[in-house]
């Protein structure tokens, strides 16, 4: 009987043994299952949650260009010399950059897109180099007609790579014409506004054209253009810009009583037009009638304080 007792002690001993080591293991597994599981949802939500250049892509497909810059900053912290993505990142800030209106603002973007955009283009394919140096040339565009700085001069160095390269835009040879004037070359900024008026013919080219041409002092040709411009344009600062040409070059064939009925027809339409004061100033400089002269520049100040021809004009009678 002793024995029968002892034996039923070991069994339930062993049993309890091989049930707690069941436990054991089964808590190991479940706690190894748990860990599994919870490193099995990082890894999807990290995943998920990865920037990659196909969801840049994704983003500029749709124009979405916020979304591009935002996600290209983030991708290029980590891989900051990858191209496509400078490309992509690069051309979101220059879209950015001419849809603000705080100029600050404008300068940031444009900064950033000039400083991708280069970075693109030391290692860009043959096929993509022609559109980065295009758009780089944009850039430099902009950053001249919106602040004190030159930049005009890399303006024509890229835009014109672009060209030689092949790349074609409607507006390459208009901002050429344009980036030229502001360097003061009218040869080449006349070439250029020609061959971009094969392109496409427009009140603003038409009008560039012919200032460059008074510039030049062609002033026949330049009268030919301006007529063309007042003869098919209704937009009311090209007409202004147009007739003050006309009134100038008036007056340097020494036309003078015409050229002040130019000036005096403007002044009926546009009351406000300092230029036109300035103007019919210079033709009494030049009939020596200095007091007349003096009263036209001062009505010129008192609609523009900063018109630099009126201050020069007082500073020196």
């Amino acid at each position: 009987m002793k024995k029968n007792i002892l034996e039923n002690k070991n069994f339930q001993k062993k049993d309890n043994k091989i049930l707690k080591k069941i436990i054991i293991i089964t808590s190991i597994l479940l706690i190894l299952a748990g860990i599994i599981t919870a490193l099995f949802f990082i890894i999807k939500n990290q995943k998920s949650n990865r920037i990659t250049v196909k969801t840049i892509s994704k983003y500029w497909d749709v124009y979405d260009y916020e979304s591009v810059y935002e996600y290209g900053k983030q991708f290029l912290q980590n891989d900051p010399f990858n191209n496509t993505v400078l490309t992509y990142y690069g051309f979101s800030c220059f879209f950015l950059a001419v849809s603000q209106n705080d100029n600050l603002a404008l300068h940031e973007y444009l900064d950033e897109a000039i400083n991708k955009i280069r970075l693109a283009l030391y290692d860009a394919t043959d096929e993509l180099r022609p559109q980065l140096e295009y758009m780089l040339g944009k850039c430099y565009f902009f950053k001249n007609t919106s602040t004190t700085y030159y930049y005009s001069d890399l303006a024509v160095k890229y835009l014109t790579l672009a060209k030689q390269h092949g790349y074609e835009a409607d507006d390459i040879d208009e901002r050429l014409g344009l980036s030229y004037a502001a360097l003061g070359n009218t040869e080449e900024s006349i070439k250029a506004f020609s061959e971009a008026l094969i392109t496409r013919e427009s009140d603003a080219l038409l009008l560039s054209i012919a200032e460059q041409y008074y510039k030049s002092q062609d002033l026949n040709v330049a009268e030919q253009y301006l007529y063309r411009v007042l003869n098919n344009t209704t937009d009311a600062d090209n007409i202004l810009k147009a007739r003050l040409i006309m009134a100038q070059i008036l007056a340097d064939r020494e036309e003078y009583d015409k050229a002040l009925e130019e000036y005096k027809s403007i002044l009926e339409k546009y009351t406000n037009c300092a230029d036109a004061y300035y103007g019919i100033g210079c033709i009494y400089e030049k009939q020596n009638n200095k007091v007349k002269a003096r009263a036209e520049w001062i009505k010129a100040l008192k609609i523009q304080v900063n018109h630099a021809g009126a201050q020069k004009k007082l500073s020196i009678y």
